[in-house]
Order: C-alpha cells, then structure tokens, then sequence
C-alpha cells in the first residue's frame, strides 16, 4: 500500500527540514533572550508551517486513501472516512 503523499515526499521533507530550522532557531532566541514578541513572531511562522505541511498532508490523505476506500467499499470505506474526521478535528482545534 503506497501512502498518498508518497508522491510528494521530497517537498514534505525538504519542508520538515526548514520547520526543524525555524525550531532550532527558536531555541536560540530563547537562550539569546530575545524579545518576547520577536520569539512569538517566529512561534506563529513555525506553527503556519506545521499547518500546511498538515493540510497538505490530509488533502493527500482524503484524495488518495479515502477516495481509494470509498471505491472499494466495505469497512475500510468507513474506517478511512472516520480517520479523516477525526484528523480534520485535531486540525481545528488545534
């Protein structure tokens, strides 16, 4: 079974990566004691990455696997479904 990201796997990890950065960097304007908002600033540029890794990660997931699933039938469909409901309400909440 091939994941539906699996096409795009170098992007997500070449952006992981610059992710790691922007964490690693955090870490050095807290031990530079930065300014508060300067580090917040780089808090919410880290997060909005995560979060298009992440949406991305999920319209691979629902165009791939769900569809996949949803053709077949059966219990899969409704447990691919369920998984992406569950996953797209993480998204919101968090």
């Amino acid at each position: 079974m091939t994941h539906g990201y699996i096409n795009d796997k170098d992007d997500y990890l070449k952006r992981l990566r610059r992710i790691e950065g922007q964490i690693r960097g955090l870490q050095r304007m807290v031990d530079d004691e930065t300014y508060c908002i300067d580090i917040l600033t780089q808090v919410s540029a880290a997060t909005k990455a995560l979060q298009t890794v992440a949406l991305g990660l999920l319209d691979d997931h629902l165009a791939h696997c769900v569809v996949d699933a949803a053709r077949d039938g059966g219990p899969d469909a409704d447990k691919k479904l369920k998984e992406a409901s569950d996953a797209i309400a993480r998204l919101v909440r968090a």
